[in-house]
């Protein structure tokens, strides 16, 4: 077995002393979570934070004049303010905030797609797209008559530049929208690369960070990408809460999504008038304990920095990747060169939901399925993976334990 380095820069046992869900056994055995891809853990301050503002000032924002109202709103807006430094936006205003990643990536197929967009012209997305960046864009085609095409991947899940980049040569494509990491195979797509090739060809770019920016850090500005989106519980944060970020002159060209309250500036019976943006794409009473536990969030993971948190998961993706590629009959989905903490696994003779389960027996959580990523499992023709994500509070002993939890359940199916 080949020997890393850890880095010295995280302490993973401090970082564990703060999520308390992670000191229970299940069924009897100490939990190993390695399911973060999904829905992460949630910090202490993040619980802590979510709970003061129950306790101690909730009322609801942005119409209210009395103390309560004016304090949670300070504290709801100013989470638009760490999410907007945490991305380096040009101003606050560019952070949209949605209920998750796939409303956000709805909002855009809607606004920007009906608004913006023109009947002929083509959305641009890859092989390796959840469902949430497919599903949305084929509404879009069969109601709008926009062309949908698709970037193919090679054996190893990366994207096929050569291929994205004929796609766009007819100079139709309007938009990319493409994962920054894949949920699936773990793969970083070359973004920098990606907004330059679409940008030259006349489209703009949305990158789904869903993933990508739980494990790296992100500037909008120096990717240059047009549109950005990510949700908050797998950021360590709650369910409920997401962004879109985007640049200015594109929301303030797009139409609103959803109408009610909080998004107008006027309302007659004859006619509305819109808000500013952000507020034109909010309607309604927001997420606001969602929003303060999202601040909480960012504060904790800034707080660790980005670079021991790089350091950490590439280490440990690393040796995961070493100690599974020392077994028999275990099958790694793709091979890309740079990757982040998500590995996707066969086991020979055994189904994926079968293993799921008798790991879960061992005390090892991880996802079973096609992930929402049909298109993806059918590339490589399957059905099924299990998956093993990885967080900032995954240890080396708990990739241990999955490696012995594998070798009993080869043993089952022998």
């Amino acid at each position: 077995m080949n020997v890393m380095t850890i880095p010295a820069l995280l302490d993973v046992d401090q970082i564990r002393r703060d999520f308390p869900i992670l000191k229970q056994a299940i069924r009897g055995k100490k939990l190993v979570f390695l399911d973060s891809a999904a829905s992460a853990q949630k910090p202490r301050v993040v619980i802590e934070a979510m709970a003061d503002a129950m306790e101690t000032q909730y009322a609801n924002v942005h119409r209210g004049l009395h103390w309560m109202s004016e304090r949670t709103t300070e504290a709801y807006e100013s989470a638009r303010d760490a999410v907007s430094e945490l991305m380096n936006a040009n101003d606050r205003s560019e952070v949209v905030f949605v209920r998750n990643s796939t409303e956000a990536i709805n909002l855009l197929a809607h606004s920007y797609g009906r608004g913006v967009l023109k009947r002929g012209q083509a959305v641009l997305i890859s092989t390796m797209e959840h469902h949430s960046n497919i599903v949305p864009w084929q509404l879009l085609r069969d109601a709008h008559g926009i062309e949908l095409r698709v970037a193919p991947i090679t054996d190893a899940g990366e994207l096929d530049m050569t291929a994205f980049e004929s796609l766009l040569a007819d100079g139709k494509v309007g938009l990319v929208a493409i994962t920054h990491m894949s949920n699936v195979l773990g793969s970083i797509t070359p973004a920098e690369r990606i907004v330059r090739i679409a940008h030259a060809h006349g489209a703009k770019v949305m990158l789904d960070g869903s993933q990508a920016i739980v494990h790296r850090k992100v500037d909008v500005r120096a990717l240059d990408c047009d549109f950005y989106c990510w949700t908050g519980h797998k950021y360590y944060g709650p369910t409920g809460i997401g962004v879109l970020w985007g640049k200015r002159d594109l929301l303030d060209r797009m139409p609103p999504f959803l109408g009610g309250g909080d998004m107008i500036s006027s309302v007659t019976f004859e006619q509305s008038t819109w808000a500013a943006v952000p507020h034109k794409f909010e309607a309604g009473t927001p997420a606001i304990l969602e929003g303060i536990g999202l601040k909480a969030a960012v504060g904790y993971i800034r707080a660790i920095g980005y670079d021991a948190v790089m350091a950490h998961e590439s280490s440990l993706t690393e040796y995961a990747l070493s100690r599974l590629a020392e077994m028999d009959g275990i099958t790694v989905l793709g091979s890309a060169q740079e990757r982040g903490g998500v590995i996707s696994f066969v086991v020979d003779k055994a189904h994926a939901h079968d293993v799921a389960t008798l790991l879960d027996r061992q005390g090892i959580a991880v996802r079973a399925g096609h992930h929402c990523a049909e298109p993806l499992m059918h590339r490589f023709n399957l059905e099924s993976t299990a998956r093993a994500s990885f967080g900032i509070y995954t240890t080396r002993a708990e990739v241990d334990a999955l490696v012995d939890g594998l070798v009993r359940v080869r043993e089952f199916f022998q």
